[in-house]
């Protein structure tokens, strides 16, 4: 495999409904300084489609990978439902 066969390509993504490009693959850091994330105070979560849990993103090294029209939303770490 070739250097240009690894290089990241670039994706088209959706973080709060906001659109970003970014290269795919990335890290959990790089989306929440592209998406302007507070790590303190909210997490990111990547929508999978169909059944089964969103995938939460760490802000972090560990690679992700990106797929072209993905959706990430942000929610609150502490949430306290009828508080």
């Amino acid at each position: 495999m070739s250097n240009e066969d690894k290089k990241p390509k670039e994706v088209s993504i959706h973080i709060d409904k906001k659109e970003y490009k970014s290269p795919s693959p990335t890290t959990g850091a790089a989306l929440y300084i592209l998406g302007s994330i507070d790590a303190t105070t909210y997490d990111l979560f990547l929508e999978v489609k169909g059944k089964g849990d969103d995938e939460p993103i760490e802000n972090d090294t560990k690679e992700v990978d990106l797929k072209d029209g993905d959706h990430l939303y942000t929610a609150q770490k502490n949430l306290n439902p009828g508080a």
